[in-house]
């Protein structure tokens, strides 16, 4: 087997910003990619209007803080991939493409790991798992129950409206890449039904500034999983908002107003129909509740610390509890040919040969440091902090990690 100090599984911006801080310090490893090109994620996972949801400003790698001319906007998707083309380019980081890892497991001498990937076997001392949150479409095993006739796909291979046949698109979930896709959908003329979470909402701009800055302010993104009110709130949506045509905020209620078909939670399919809970009240109710919550966290940020913004009232939207709730679908009167899957994804640590998640599925570490040594994970929800997964905040989770490695 090949000998490498240390191996980095995944090429996205968890595994780029911790061989950033390896390369800086000259110590050898490799960067294992499965995906052809960089910016995977980015490039195959996003539909065709996408832009990032946090302003350009957020853009903080390690070594390449955006320092554009438009720091509030937002980037288009291409403009992110070519951002990553750049960065490994620029610091000459050891990414080999096409390079799927199929197993890792520790050594019989328990100093070091073997990873096993399509082409060889390598051993290393450190292996630093950096495939991020987004690994598996979380698609729920009833939807094998739904008719053949209709087409069935997950928020990330979704593209545009031209892609999808005729008819009403049923959209199940109505987080960010949810309620987005939506809008894009009814704006595009479709008939849209939206099946609802209780993932929250945020206002684009509060108080003169986009709401991204007040929160990155106040401490909000730096929030530990301790201070979550349980352990699954990691497993939350994340929150309604959009960058596209320059920001705005996205809103339930509006959605109802502009025809969108609102349900509860969907729970099963059967007979060319769909069961949906009878909870949407219950769901709006509850984003709402998180909006008030945050705008009343600002209010109080700001006025402890006399920082001077004009006020603010937020429109009080009401539309989303008029509407009539239904327990049953039935997909053909409907005229519904798609449904988006828009539930998010599940984490996958298969090829790890050892006991590292919990209950929930999440790595079991601390700030990215396993138990066992050499082994550490970044680029994952909530791993340290509440910024953690993001451009914003994967750049200080890596440092941290390769201070611990080295």
């Amino acid at each position: 087997m090949e000998k490498i100090e240390t191996i980095i599984v995944g090429g996205g911006q968890a595994g780029l910003a911790t061989s950033y801080y390896l390369n800086q310090l000259g110590r050898e490893h490799i960067i294992f990619e499965q995906a052809e090109k960089a910016g995977h994620a980015w490039r195959n996972d996003r539909w065709d209007s996408f832009t990032l949801v946090t302003p350009n400003w957020t853009i903080q790698l390690p070594g390449a803080h955006y320092d554009g001319n438009d720091p509030d906007g937002f980037l288009s998707r291409n403009e992110i991939v070519s951002y990553f083309e750049r960065y490994i380019e620029k610091f000459d980081l050891p990414v080999q493409f096409k390079t799927p890892v199929l197993e890792i497991s520790p050594l019989d001498n328990e100093q070091g790991y073997q990873v096993r990937t399509n082409s060889r076997d390598y051993q290393a001392k450190n292996v630093v798992m950096a495939t991020g949150s987004f690994q598996k479409p979380r698609i729920p095993a009833f939807s094998a129950n739904i008719p053949t006739s209709i087409m069935q796909l997950h928020s990330g291979k979704y593209r545009n409206p031209s892609q999808l046949p005729e008819g009403a698109v049923l959209i199940v979930g109505s987080a960010q890449s949810g309620t987005q896709i939506a809008e894009e959908l009814y704006q595009s003329g479709r008939t849209v039904y939206l099946c609802v979470c209780s993932a929250p909402r945020v206002p684009r701009r509060y108080r003169g500034r986009d709401m991204f800055a007040w929160l990155v302010e106040s401490g909000f993104m730096d929030q530990t999983p301790d201070k979550l009110p349980s352990p699954k709130a990691r497993l939350g949506g994340n929150p309604h908002l959009s960058g596209k045509d320059g920001g705005h905020s996205l809103n339930l209620h509006l959605f109802a107003r502009a025809g969108v078909r609102l349900l509860g939670r969907m729970t099963g399919a059967q007979d060319g129909k769909v069961m949906v809970s009878s909870d949407l009240k219950e769901n709006l109710a509850r984003v709402d509740k998180v909006e008030g919550d945050i705008i009343g966290m600002i209010d109080g940020y700001i006025q402890t610390n006399n920082i001077y913004a004009p006020q603010e009232i937020l429109p009080n939207y009401q539309d989303g509890y008029a509407v009539e709730e239904t327990t049953e679908l039935d997909l053909k009167a409907a005229h519904i040919n798609t449904i988006i899957w828009a539930m998010g994804y599940t984490f996958d640590y298969g090829i790890l040969k050892l006991p590292l998640t919990d209950e929930d599925g999440f790595p079991i570490q601390q700030r990215g440091i396993t138990k066992h040594p050499g082994l550490y994970f970044i680029g994952t929800s909530w791993m340290h902090k509440r910024k953690s997964p993001l451009l914003l905040g994967v750049g200080e989770d890596a440092k941290h990690i390769v201070s611990h490695l080295t």
